[in-house]
C-alpha cells in the first residue's frame, strides 16, 4: 500500500490504524494487486478541521478503481470508512 499525507505530517496513530484496515482487504489478495492511500488535512474558513480520505484499488480485472471519497473531523473514523467502502467494492467484484 502506497500512502501520502496531504497538509500534515501524519502520525504513528494514523499508520497503525492504515495497516490494521489493510489486513481486513488480505482476503481479496488474488483480485487486490495494491492500493494507494491519501489522506488529506482541509482548513475551514471558520478555522475548523477535517480529512479528506480518498482509497484507490488497482485489481487485476478492472485495473485502477478509486472508492468514493470520505470526509470528517476524524482521520482514523474516516479511514474506516473508506475501507469498509472498499471491502464492499472488493466483495462486489468477487462474487
Amino acid at each position: 500500500m502506497q500512502m501520502v499525507y496531504l497538509g500534515f505530517a501524519g502520525s504513528a496513530a494514523i499508520e497503525a490504524e492504515a495497516g490494521v484496515q489493510l489486513l481486513r482487504l488480505e482476503r481479496f489478495g488474488r483480485v487486490l494487486k495494491s492500493c494507494h492511500l491519501a489522506i488529506e488535512e482541509l482548513h475551514g474558513l471558520d478555522s475548523s478541521q477535517s480529512y479528506d480520505v480518498r482509497l484507490d484499488l488497482v485489481t487485476e480485472s478492472s485495473g485502477f478503481s478509486p472508492v468514493e471519497h470520505h470526509y470528517g473531523t476524524d482521520p482514523l473514523v474516516v479511514m474506516r470508512e473508506a475501507f469498509d467502502a472498499a471491502e464492499h467494492e472488493l466483495e462486489t467484484k468477487s462474487a
